[in-house]
C-alpha cells in the first residue's frame, strides 16, 4: 500500500498542461509508479494524492482528448 506518494523513489510530479497558469486550478500527476497514476492538487503538495489504475487514467485522458466529456 502506498501511503505517501512523495516518499516513493523515482516519483516525479508534473503539472497538467490544462491547469490554469495563473495559480488557479492546478492538477499534478506523478510518473514512476508502475500500474497507478497519482494525482494531487499542486496548491497542497503535502496533501493527499488520488491513485488511479493506469488503464483507467489512460481511458480518462483519451476521453478528454476526444472531447467526450462535458465542457471539454
Amino acid at each position: 500500500m502506498i501511503r505517501n506518494v512523495s516518499a516513493v523513489p523515482g516519483v516525479v510530479w508534473r503539472k497538467s498542461t490544462y491547469s490554469d497558469s495563473n495559480g488557479g486550478t492546478c492538477v499534478e500527476v506523478a510518473d514512476g509508479i508502475p500500474a497507478v497514476v497519482p494525482v494531487r492538487d499542486s496548491k497542497d503538495p503535502n496533501g493527499p494524492a488520488l491513485l488511479f489504475p493506469a488503464s483507467s487514467w489512460a481511458s480518462f485522458i483519451s476521453a478528454v482528448r476526444g472531447g467526450q466529456l462535458p465542457g471539454t
